[in-house]
């Protein structure tokens, strides 16, 4: 490698996609360092996927505890105690962030704390000190994006949820998304008072229409309020602490928390981007092509701060395609076709490949096989609460283009079926295929 800049490589951000490029560079013989001005880690394991699956975890006990009653388990009357779940998953970001730490410095990866700003195609700025690399590899992430209302001080976000001192006793989440049903159904479960508000007729938009429409219903039956087609307006403190959510048509939504979970905003700004020439979009997501090269080309972009496919596992995969390409002598593409997704609701969904809606937009003539049932253990436990699995096959020659459901362990049971999909499997392979009975999996092989 090149001996006249300080390094081979200067990663900006130290989330799942740098840390993932910066490792796998190092490995190719570079010379890598890595500014982070936060903690080692990223959203996905210190404000993201990591601590929220936790506390997923932690909420499904409040069924369990309830359910293991039918089951034979007699036991005095259960209590919920915040705070030590959430100083144990704090405990355990720390330990997870120490990993990451110390998988750098095995890697002989120079972390640099700080606020880096790109001063030049070549070069950044760190705390006051100058840093030179022969390429800069961008990857900030995202953060959640707050409306611009009135009383918008008062609204937490995602990332504010893992340091409550304590639970609302009302909470009201605005959003739609993964974010907004996943902390609605841990809120519910913890005993708060949950009302969700969406400024569209629908929730989870790119999900298939059949799997989010359980979803919601499930949802409603649980006790969570939710207001679709809902304006938000204003956000004001009452007297007494609490707040007033004030929504079109003189709604008011009284409440303890407001949880904002309206969409992630790449993290651009006060970067610099402008000193190399690095272009950015009307979303401020910094374009890149095929390999993650930016407008500047000693410039690379990965993950979430490119608003491409916002999800830890794609981020990671582009980290290590632009080390491969850049340093390994291997030019490597990022497939994102039949991306796997899954949302820790209660219950979890999740989908892979197309829709029936895009399937018959694309195809025209599909075969839909479906199974609704009630899973064994929600039977015995009295819990009306139904599973939904949904395939859906190209007619002209039964492959299978899309998979979709809803139900304990979706997503661990799609994992696998993501394969069969992405593998272009047929229909007839599946059905071809012997059942593991009594599970839940086995549906998937008995569809009709």
């Amino acid at each position: 490698m090149s001996q006249t800049h300080d390094y081979d490589l200067l990663v900006i951000g130290a989330g799942s996609a740098g840390v993932r490029a910066a490792r796998v560079a190092a490995g190719h013989g570079a010379r890598v360092a890595i500014v982070e001005e936060h903690r080692v880690g990223g959203t996905c394991v210190i404000r993201g996927c990591v601590p929220k699956k936790l506390l997923v975890y932690g909420a499904h006990f409040a069924e369990d505890l309830e359910d293991a009653q039918r089951f034979g388990w007699l036991m005095a009357q259960a209590r919920f105690d915040w705070p030590t779940l959430r100083d144990n998953v704090l405990a355990e970001v720390a330990r997870l962030s120490n990993i990451y730490t110390q998988t750098l410095s095995s890697h002989h990866v120079a972390v640099l704390n700080g606020h880096a700003v790109i001063e030049g195609p070549h070069e950044a700025r760190v705390a006051n000190q100058s840093i030179s690399a022969r390429v800069i590899l961008v990857a900030t992430g995202a953060r959640p994006h707050i409306p611009d209302i009135a009383g918008s001080q008062y609204a937490i976000t995602s990332n504010d949820v893992f340091h409550l001192q304590e639970l609302p006793r009302r909470v009201v989440i605005a959003g739609g998304g993964y974010i907004a049903n996943e902390f609605a159904g841990i809120f519910n479960e913890f005993g708060s008072q949950v009302t969700l508000i969406n400024r569209s007729d629908q929730i989870l938009r790119g999900y298939d229409e059949q799997i989010r429409d359980r979803l919601l219903q499930i949802t409603m039956s649980k006790g969570i309020r939710v207001l679709l087609k809902a304006r938000l307006e204003q956000i004001a403190k009452n007297d007494d602490g609490g707040l007033t959510v004030k929504l079109g048509d003189g709604i008011a939504v009284q409440c303890d928390a407001f949880l904002c979970a309206t969409g992630r905003v790449p993290n651009t700004e006060h970067l610099g981007l402008e000193n190399a020439g690095v272009a950015v979009d009307d979303k401020g997501a910094i374009t890149v092509d095929d390999f993650s090269r930016t407008s500047c080309p000693s410039i690379y972009a990965v993950g979430d701060v490119t608003n491409r496919v916002q999800l830890t596992p794609v981020a990671i995969r582009e980290g290590h395609a632009f080390a491969d390409t850049v340093f390994g002598n291997t030019p490597t593409k990022i497939d994102y076709d039949c991306i796997p997704s899954a949302v820790f609701s209660h219950p979890p969904l999740g989908g892979v490949g197309l829709t029936e809606a895009q399937a018959r937009n694309r195809l025209g003539d599909v075969k839909v096989y479906t199974s609704d049932f009630r899973p064994m253990k929600n039977v015995l436990a009295g819990r009306d609460e139904r599973a939904l699995y949904k395939i859906v096959v190209d007619a002209s020659n039964d492959k299978i283009v899309g998979a979709h459901m809803i139900g304990p362990d979706a997503p661990e049971i799609l994992q696998m079926l993501a394969v069969a999909v992405k593998a272009g499997l047929k229909k007839a392979q599946l059905d071809d295929c012997v059942a593991i009975h009594p599970t839940m999996a086995e549906e998937l092989v008995l569809l009709k």
